[in-house]
């Protein structure tokens, strides 16, 4: 029953952000803040489903053996996330004018050598995917989300993206757990749905300003 519910979810999820996204992009084109949130957001889409699918055929199969296809899309989606945060951060210096070459850098090199890690043969994605790698390559990561709480806490006065810090911080606390201990208690893994909640509320906070915007 819960495997159904999880396939119904990340139906609606992929079909939700689909919509959001191109929406965002519509409505918010004249403005770059906005074009570039909707494409962080078709880039968060473009790349989940590749996990997601696979999780839906093992939800409708149990028996059937998706292990090849839920590796290789959980290796496609670690890299799409990277690069969604990389935009996040180019998004923020645009909807606050402060560019900082630095960061901009720091965030850069981060999302190189997270996409690195997470393209050495050592993951063995399609295999037992070892732990210490899942974390070696989720440190850079992690560092990223940081630094994003980090600066749109500073921004929270912002009403529009006041709670932005606030869902990055969930979208870890539900993910962290995942990485360290799903092995262990595979129960643990359905944290990665409240995970995906905070992606949508992230997209939907953009979506309700490139709307407000193209009024």
């Amino acid at each position: 029953m819960w495997k159904i519910m999880e396939a119904i979810f990340c139906v609606a999820y992929i079909i939700t952000i689909i919509i959001l996204g191109t929406g965002i992009v519509k409505k918010g084109r004249n403005k770059r803040e906005y074009l570039m949130f909707g494409i962080m957001s078709l880039v968060l889409v473009f790349g989940d489903p590749f996990h997601l699918i696979p999780r839906i055929f093992v939800a409708v199969n149990p028996s059937g053996d998706y292990s090849v296809s839920l590796g290789i899309g959980k290796m496609i989606t670690s890299i799409t996330m990277t690069i969604f945060y990389f935009l996040m951060y180019l998004i923020y210096e645009i909807r606050y004018n402060c560019p900082n070459l630095k960061l901009r850098v720091t965030m850069a090199v981060l999302s190189a050598l997270r996409i690195g890690l997470c393209l050495m043969p050592q993951n063995d994605w399609t295999g037992e995917d070892p732990v210490i790698w899942e974390i070696y390559r989720n440190i850079p990561f992690t560092i990223m989300g940081i630094i994003m709480i980090v600066l749109f806490f500073r921004k929270k006065s912002d009403k529009a993206f006041k709670w932005m810090w606030l869902a990055v911080l969930l979208s870890f606390a539900f993910y962290i757990p995942v990485v360290l201990w799903s092995e262990v208690s595979p129960m643990i893994g359905m944290l990665m749905l409240p995970k995906t909640c905070m992606y949508m509320w992230i997209v939907v906070m953009g979506y309700k300003q490139a709307k407000n915007s193209s009024i």
